[in-house]
């Protein structure tokens, strides 16, 4: 199993995770992040940083010579679909075209493992449920194009240049570790707004559709814990393990009971609006992650919501300004 990981995009919240499990279980990991998303404060202590752009191949370069990298997990994209669908350019120019830059840096630094965080944005509106990786990839907006495309990139590479790759496709990333947590400077995740309404950082979450065709009329999502994602990036480096996998939970919770699940653990009622549906959300997206359990040998250690939430929870009340006074403090003391 490589001892060294160059980690792309370790500053930002799955990735700070990733970097905290990879260092964990004993491995030497380098972070390189332009921190566009990312917080420094976010970057586990003991990792190298690098800060530097995809779209720099000079910085790249430095940053796989002097990590001596073995291997490479790429968690950087613009990933805001609503963003996509107004900016569809900004997501190829990041997500493909300097995905490409980092594809190609890699394998002049005779890199040959390479691990990439996709997402269940690449299948569009699923045929069946639960979903498995042999569905039709039919995405409806260019940041599940994007997405798509550096996939079919890795295939490529791996058939012309014997690249081992492995790429997750997963769903909502939910709770944290007691060091790292979810702050996103434009947040669009359900649980972290729900949580902001507990501190009273705002009036009330949003719900966006009560009529859809399921039990209490909301939207069902497949949730998972960030540590299991990380877990399942640190299985796919073992030597000899390739391919696409989805991971979730494969149970799916409603809008609705996840706002429940945050007011049991919160112990307070948190106040809703409901709005009208937004263009383009399916009413349910569960995943099969079985390919993942039989292949990688990854389960989630974290399978219940309010597991979930209660992690995230404690995060935000020890963080209620995210990483912002962390950095403040750090810079100063530099």
């Amino acid at each position: 199993m490589p001892n060294s990981v160059l980690v792309i995009g370790g500053a930002g919240y799955i990735g700070s995770v990733c970097v905290e499990q990879l260092l964990d279980a004993g491995h030497a990991v380098t972070v390189f992040d332009n921190l566009s998303e990312g917080h420094r404060a976010a970057v586990d202590s003991r990792a190298p940083f690098f800060e530097g752009d995809l779209a720099d191949l000079e910085s790249i370069a430095r940053a796989l010579c002097e990590s001596r990298a073995e291997a490479v997990v790429h968690f950087a994209a613009n990933t805001l679909v609503g963003e996509s669908m107004t900016h569809p350019g900004k997501y190829f120019r990041n997500n493909v075209a300097n995905g490409l830059n980092l594809l190609e840096a890699t394998m002049a630094a005779g890199v040959r493992k390479f691990v990439f965080s996709s997402t269940c944005a690449i299948f569009g509106p699923p045929e069946r449920l639960p979903m498995t990786e042999d569905l039709p990839q039919q995405p409806i907006n260019p940041y599940g194009e994007s997405k798509l495309m550096f996939e079919r990139m890795l295939r490529w590479f791996g058939d012309v240049h014997g690249l081992e790759y492995v790429a997750f496709r997963y769903f909502n990333a939910a709770g944290a570790t007691t060091q790292c947590g979810e702050h996103h400077r434009i947040e669009t995740h359900l649980i972290p707004n729900v949580l902001k309404v507990a501190l009273k950082q705002k009036p009330n979450c949003e719900i966006f559709g009560t009529d859809y065709p399921t039990p209490d009329g909301t939207c069902i999502r497949d949730y998972i814990h960030v540590t299991d994602i990380a877990q399942a990036h640190v299985l796919a480096l073992t030597p000899g393990k390739q391919g696409f996998y989805n991971l979730g939970n494969g149970e799916g919770y409603s809008v609705r009971e996840v706002i429940a699940a945050c007011e049991r653990v919160c112990g307070g009622t948190i106040p809703t609006v409901t709005k009208p549906r937004r263009p383009g959300d399916p009413p349910r997206l569960v995943a099969s992650a079985q390919k993942a359990a039989t292949e990688l040998g990854w389960r989630p250690r974290f399978p219940t919501l309010d597991e979930m939430v209660s992690t995230a929870w404690e995060w935000h009340r020890s963080h209620p300004l995210g990483y912002e006074l962390l950095s403040t403090t750090k810079a100063r003391a530099a």
